[in-house]
């Protein structure tokens, strides 16, 4: 079985709310391993009592669900919270889109959706929420070495030389980045595809280590975590 990542007691809290239990179970799975805590709700009037007892950082919420879709909730809640709402959706409508940011939503997906996109919209929009307040913002770039990568670019540099990356590569350093410490658990590497195993992943980290490391066999930036997956050592 594979190993989650730690999740802390300081670790923002996601409240996902969709009517289909195995999209739930799924975000619940995928989520915790990327250092997030997760609460589910079945529809708008559990979430209501949900978040009437919990402070939460952020809510992904469905549009379509049975009584009050996430349209009425998202209009409701923003008369007194301003807790990030990403919205999901089945239906790719312009217009749907443009009535859930009319209704307050931060961001829109449609489904079906790849989860490690997700993730990106989350820690992005978490990003902006923190910037300014408490908690310190995620950078717009990390530095490990003599390396700096920039989220906002996916670009990658050594020195004033830009290193060739592929699309994968930028999906992993970018996983890397926004992650809780900068580990990344396997089966979050891997993601929902089941062709994409945890051989595939090693393989890909190994090509990456071979644009990172000076020694490739012996990485200081790009590390395993036994029992977890890798974490990339932020200077």
């Amino acid at each position: 079985m594979r190993a989650k990542a730690a999740v802390t007691d300081d670790a923002a809290h996601v409240l996902v709310v969709d009517d289909d239990s195995r999209i739930r179970q799924l975000l619940a799975k995928f989520l915790g391993a990327n250092g997030f805590r997760v609460t589910g709700a079945a529809d708008a009037a559990d979430a209501r009592h949900k978040l009437a007892s919990i402070d939460f950082d952020l809510l992904v919420l469905d549009v379509m669900m049975p009584g009050e879709d996430g349209f009425g909730l998202t209009g409701a809640l923003r008369g007194r919270s301003d807790v990030p709402i990403l919205l999901l959706t089945a239906r790719a409508d312009g217009e749907d889109r443009v009535r859930g940011l009319e209704a307050g939503a931060d961001d829109y997906l449609t489904k079906p959706f790849e989860p490690r996109e997700l993730l990106l919209r989350i820690n992005n929009l978490l990003r902006r929420r923190n910037a300014g307040g408490a908690k310190p913002a995620i950078a717009d770039t990390i530095a490990f070495g003599r390396f700096v990568f920039d989220l906002k670019r996916e670009e990658l540099r050594d020195g004033e030389d830009v290193i060739r990356l592929t699309d994968r590569e930028r999906q992993l350093l970018t996983l890397f980045a926004t992650s809780p410490e900068g580990t990344v658990s396997r089966e979050a590497l891997a993601g929902p595809d089941a062709a994409v195993g945890e051989r595939t992943v090693d393989v890909q980290i190994n090509r990456l280590r071979r644009k990172i490391e000076d020694d490739p066999a012996n990485p200081l930036h790009l590390q395993t975590v036994r029992g977890i997956g890798y974490r990339l050592r932020f200077d």
